[in-house]
């Protein structure tokens, strides 16, 4: 019986990839030990107990970025987060240990060379982390979600992703799709959205009460699925054509409904708009350290998408380079296909086998 245990978490971007790996694992063999590592704080003291894995726990020891009291005692904090990670090790028998990035990855990844257990990383942003960056160096191998990921001896394997998602038919849905969310099956829909959360830029840029441009939008023919969030009080014009969702538990339906998508550049969002072949206008959220900018450098790059600065998206910029696309038939036509060369349904299956080519060695 193989044991795995794999590591990471803090924020969904880190917990699902984990997740959807985990699952492929034990439907594969039923009798493999999937164990995850994480801490108490983050996302997957919820989510991993909820999708019935057992989760071992590691003190969140966040890298310092600068001198102050928390990185002078950073060295103690971490050499015990290590020291827990490899009880873990010996007293369930780990055979490989595989990492998606977060708090838990960094002292897994030392933990593991440290006691000869062949590990794997998994980076999903196009921009690294510091716990993969550090486990890269010495990992059996190095698994990427977009090419052009600056880890040393990387290779592109896409997202491990949803089931929901992979399994997507987008044609056989649209007709449920459509009548879910209140629109016509035989016109086209521009499907908007900024996470979870919503984003403001996009509502203003859309929404009614700041000239927004839904009404570009109608007047070209389309229609429009607006996913606003659920903190949103942007007001509902409630009128044909227009459905206005503060929040959407079913996100398969509203990719299996969209011809275009605008939205935010998150790892997860590029990479199953990209994997579903949807052409996509891409804002990337502007605070952090650019990555999701860069997450959606390669369907940029390839044509499959566009990108435009959060500063500069409003309803007049939407009216410029939004409504002409949509009357473009032959350029969205050439954007389907140039997604074809980035997006990827396989990740989990991909992800996989590194961790099988780990175990052979």
């Amino acid at each position: 019986m193989t044991t795995y245990l794999l590591a990471g978490g803090g924020t969904a971007g880190h917990v699902n990839p984990l997740l959807a790996v985990a699952d492929a694992l034990r439907a594969r063999d039923p009798d493999a030990a999937v164990l995850v590592l994480g801490t108490r704080e983050g996302l997957e003291a919820r989510l991993v107990p909820e999708r019935g894995y057992e989760l071992l726990f590691v003190d969140k020891v966040p890298f310092p970025r600068k001198p102050n009291r928390d990185a002078a005692a950073f060295p103690a904090a971490f050499r015990r987060a290590i020291r827990q990670v490899r009880a873990h090790l010996a007293d369930r028998g780990v055979d490989v240990v595989v990492g998606f990035g977060g708090y838990a990855s960094a002292p897994a990844y030392v933990a593991a060379d440290r006691a000869g257990i062949p590990f794997v990383v998994h980076e999903a942003n196009a921009r690294p982390g510091l716990a993969n960056v550090l486990g890269a160096r010495r990992a059996a191998a190095v698994g990427v979600a977009f090419a052009g990921t600056p880890l040393r001896r990387s290779r592109v394997v896409g997202m491990p992703l949803r089931r929901e998602i992979v399994d997507l038919d987008r044609d056989a849905l649209r007709n449920e799709a459509a009548e879910h969310f209140g629109l016509d099956p035989d016109r086209p829909v521009l499907l908007v959205f900024g996470g979870s959360l919503g984003a403001q830029r996009l509502n203003e840029a859309f929404g009614d009460g700041h000239g927004g441009a839904w009404r570009d939008i109608l007047d070209a023919g389309w229609q429009l699925l607006h996913v606003t969030g659920d903190r949103s009080a942007l007001h509902d014009p409630d009128v044909e054509g227009y459905s206005m969702q503060r929040y959407v538990d079913r996100m398969d339906l509203a990719f299996a409904v969209a011809n275009l998508i605008v939205s935010r550049a998150g790892a997860a969002t590029v990479s199953e708009i990209s994997a579903l072949g949807i052409p996509a206008v891409y804002v990337p959220y502007a605070v952090g350290n650019g990555e999701q900018a860069l997450n959606a450098s390669s369907a940029v790059r390839a044509g499959a998408a566009l990108l435009l600065p959060d500063a500069e998206f409003t309803a007049e910029r939407v009216r410029l380079e939004v409504v002409p696309l949509l009357a473009d038939g032959a350029r969205r036509d050439a954007m389907r296909r140039a997604v074809a060369s980035v997006g990827t349904r396989s990740g989990t299956e991909n992800v996989v086998a590194m961790i099988d080519e780990a175990l052979s060695r």
